[in-house]
């Protein structure tokens, strides 16, 4: 799909790995929406790339539909979606203060898991309401898991279990897709110079990164940017989870 005039969504824009996404979107010809629960840091990403940011709640049903509904009023439909909303939340199944509230393990499943097919749903149909493009193609889904999918650490049980959820739906829904001329595909980042972990000091990062093989060091979110772009552009990347990490493999802590 070429994106010169393409109307695109991004969830969780409005910094890190999204904010990248949106910029690279962008640069490629495409009308960016941004949509994000911060919307003046969101709005911030869209006057720099001249696209569009409205608020939403990726969770909720009503958030997701009104900001679709304010994005194709703005754009048109968008064919290109992709979803980098989502929270880590760390936290042990079992800790000194006993066993994890189960309040807190739902809360990164309804962000991660939910929130992430709440958006797919929306864009799907939308998609499926435009006219195929000259090779067939209506649009394309890009969906964030992480490589915690497979080798998650302790601590990690929410967070892994809601990644591996998203990368477990990737073909599903390519296959259920493909006769409408949708393509799905999933990327599973490593550990990236995100607001997540900017934070840490240098010796923390620097243990982080040990077991990346080559190269050492955290990925720069233009790198998810330019590969969430490459998956739309190229038509054949269909129903694949994609690893962006380095070979790293994470240790059990």
């Amino acid at each position: 799909m070429q994106l010169n005039g393409i109307a695109a969504v991004v969830a969780g824009g409005a910094s890190g790995l999204g904010a990248a996404t949106a910029r690279e979107l962008a640069a490629g010809g495409a009308k960016v929406a941004i949509f994000d629960l911060n919307v003046d840091l969101a709005a911030k990403v869209a006057a720099e790339i001249g696209g569009i940011a409205m608020r939403c709640d990726v969770t909720s049903s009503d958030s997701a539909e009104a900001a679709f509904a304010e994005a194709a009023a703005k754009h048109g439909a968008a064919r290109v979606l992709v979803n980098c909303a989502g929270v880590a939340n760390p936290a042990k199944a079992v800790s000194k203060r006993g066993p994890l509230p189960l309040a807190d393990f739902n809360k990164v499943v309804q962000i991660n898991l939910v929130g992430t097919f709440n958006m797919v749903r929306l864009a799907a149909f939308g998609m499926q309401q435009l006219e195929p493009l000259a090779d067939g193609e209506r649009g394309v889904i890009v969906n964030t898991a992480s490589v915690a999918a497979f080798d998650g650490q302790i601590g990690q049980p929410a967070y892994a279990a809601t990644k591996a959820a998203v990368a477990g739906m990737t073909l599903p829904l390519a296959r259920e897709f493909a006769e409408t001329g949708i393509r799905v595909c999933t990327i599973a980042p490593g550990l990236f110079l995100t607001p997540m972990l900017e934070g840490l000091p240098p010796p923390a990062r620097d243990a982080l990164v040990a077991s990346t093989l080559f190269p050492k060091r955290l990925g720069h979110p233009g790198e998810y940017g330019r590969l969430a772009r490459h998956i739309v552009e190229n038509a054949l990347l269909n129903g694949e989870t994609i690893r962006l990490d380095g070979a790293i493999r994470l240790a059990p802590r």
